[in-house]
């Protein structure tokens, strides 16, 4: 702490001013911050001080964002105390009430692995209906003449009704696929272990564990996809074969962002799954509207989120899920995505266009299927000058079969390529696929000289936790807070994290593909260099010299 150390260097000046503060103000917990560098390459240190003078020197971060008032006091909390945050508690817990609820759907539900998400979902809606005085938990008695099923089934009925969900063969499309719970002697039988019907019993463990987190939060996390998830995980279900990868949160939120979303924008998601983008779209343009703004509160619910979902039984979640969120008339459709006519489609007049595809279905006999396939397609779906994010495998950005490769071509010959984020292989923890977002804007040609962004987001902030999977760490705001800066032109970055070129059909839209490293050896890195040749040489010689020995002792 001498005086020429504190004029020097930021770090040491940091901790001298807040030791000054700790020791001669009413202040007792300072957090201070040595800054050096420019807007491209820097180094920010926080240093927290408290009231002994004790300091302790924090990790590095990108920006302030994780300071401001929404953030510092879980920035607290997780570095400085060295707790949970309340989401990662949110987190655990949904992971291990899914886990008990798996396991009793196993024990006294004896249903199928496609049928435990709508029991769940399905119940749901029912509960619902309590608020209308026309559901009751304490009915479910176990009555042989009119079922706990039979009940729930009715709620179930009356609710979708209420949704204004229409035309009425799609409500009953919906409302078959709990038919299931009428009847399966199983669920409605009183068990002795429980004292109770399971059915019964599963109804008061969900509005107790997750309803009134879903009726009365304006979260964007998709609760319902993540007990689907973990229900798949643990029964070793069939979403990975069927190309199903659901979509975490924090990448649902990413795309909102992307899109830069504004209350106007109409959004399209066509493989919807259990409706995450749909959702964490409704909540962030809900979030941009001013309080007295009903009306276009309501014309987001009701006219501005589209969706398609070819399983039926995803569909039926997807479309709970959005009536749990208060979305008053579901634009949901039980169809396919790639046999729908693109112009049609354009009627939606969508805006905004977000996708995570059916992964791995495509083949040569099947180019229909291929992820870029879908992409191409959404692309022509959406009105001109729309933004679509789609979530990919990084090996379609390649093009590594000549059907990719044209589908590629003709993307660029009637639309955008304005970037590609490569991310964490951990994104989609426990699937096996690394995956990265691409950006386009659709209608509009690919300009040759179209200048690109393709950036390396491979180190994001999450880690993996055991039982509990991927969280968020302290420092996955301040590094989205980056990504979105350099992807909106307000700072520069190193081409190690972004790359800014032109790119054709045939190149791979990568940023491994166009990052060289511009930055001039240290000499510690030469040396280093030096050394590693000096001992591969050395290497070499040693090998060549025993060679010559064995072969001396053959001669001889």
């Amino acid at each position: 702490m001498s005086q020429d150390a504190v004029i020097q260097y930021a770090v040491n000046g940091a901790v001298f001013y807040g030791k000054h503060l700790a020791k001669n103000t009413s202040f007792k917990k300072i957090l201070a911050f040595g800054v050096s560098g420019n807007e491209k390459k820097h180094k920010i240190t926080p240093i927290y001080i408290d009231e002994t003078e004790f300091y302790r020197e924090l990790s590095d971060v990108e920006s302030f964002i994780s300071f401001n008032e929404d953030n510092i006091d879980e920035y607290y909390v997780r570095e400085i105390l060295k707790e949970s945050t309340d989401y990662e508690k949110e987190t655990s817990e949904i992971v291990r009430e899914a886990a008990i609820l798996h396991e009793d759907l196993r024990n006294y539900g004896n249903v199928k692995e496609t049928e435990k998400p709508l029991i769940v979902s399905g119940i749901l809606l029912a509960l619902r209906e309590m608020e209308c005085k026309n559901f009751s938990v304490q009915e479910l008695t176990g009555d042989t003449i009119k079922t706990d099923g039979q009940k729930i089934f009715d709620a179930i009925a009356s609710n979708l009704q209420r949704a204004n969900v229409s035309p009425e063969v799609k409500k009953a499309k919906i409302i078959s696929q709990f038919s299931f719970m009428k009847d399966t002697p199983k669920l409605n039988e009183i068990d002795n272990r429980l004292g109770e019907t399971p059915l019964r019993y599963f109804a008061e463990y969900l509005y107790r564990t997750i309803y009134k987190s879903i009726r009365f939060s304006r979260s964007a996390e998709d609760l319902i996809g993540r007990f689907y998830g973990e229900f798949m995980s643990y029964s070793g279900g069939d979403g990975q074969s069927l190309g199903i990868i659901l979509t975490p949160k924090h990448i649902t939120q990413l795309f909102c962002d992307l899109a830069d979303l504004k209350p106007t924008d109409v959004v399209f998601d066509p493989c919807c799954g259990t409706a995450g983008f749909l959702i964490a779209a409704m909540h962030d343009m809900l979030g941009k509207t001013s309080a007295q703004d009903t009306m276009r509160q309501l014309s987001i619910r009701q006219t501005q989120l589209h969706g398609i979902e070819l399983r039926p039984d995803m569909f039926t979640i997807a479309t709970t899920n959005m009536i749990l969120r208060g979305d008053g008339k579901s634009n949901l459709i039980n169809e396919d995505f790639i046999k729908q006519d693109a112009y049609k489609l354009q009627l939606k007049q969508a805006t905004v266009g977000m996708m995570n595809p059916p992964y791995s279905q495509g083949s040569k006999q099947n180019p229909h299927l291929y992820e870029m396939a879908f992409v191409e397609h959404l692309l022509d779906s959406l009105v001109a000058g729309a933004r679509a994010i789609v979530i990919v495998p990084q090996s379609c950005m390649t093009g590594k079969t000549r059907e990719e490769q044209s589908i590629k071509e003709n993307i660029l010959k009637h639309h955008t390529l304005e970037g590609v984020i490569s991310l964490s292989k951990d994104t989609f923890y426990g699937v096996g696929t690394i995956p990265c977002i691409a950006v386009f804007t659709a209608g509009q040609p690919h300009p040759a000289e179209k200048i690109c962004k393709f950036i390396n987001f491979t180190n994001d902030g999450y880690k993996v936790a055991p039982h509990i999977g991927l969280v968020e760490t302290e420092a996955a705001k301040d590094k989205k807070r980056h990504l979105l800066d350099v992807w909106f032109d307000k700072i520069e970055a190193e081409t190690k994290f972004c790359v800014k070129t032109t790119v054709k059909a045939s190149d791979e839209w990568l940023h491994s593909f166009y990052f060289f490293d511009d930055e001039l050896p240290t000499e510690a890195d030469f040396l280093k260099t030096i050394g590693d040749y000096l001992t591969f040489e050395f290497s070499m010689t040693m090998q060549g010299r025993e060679s010559l020995f064995e072969e001396g002792k053959e001669d001889a």
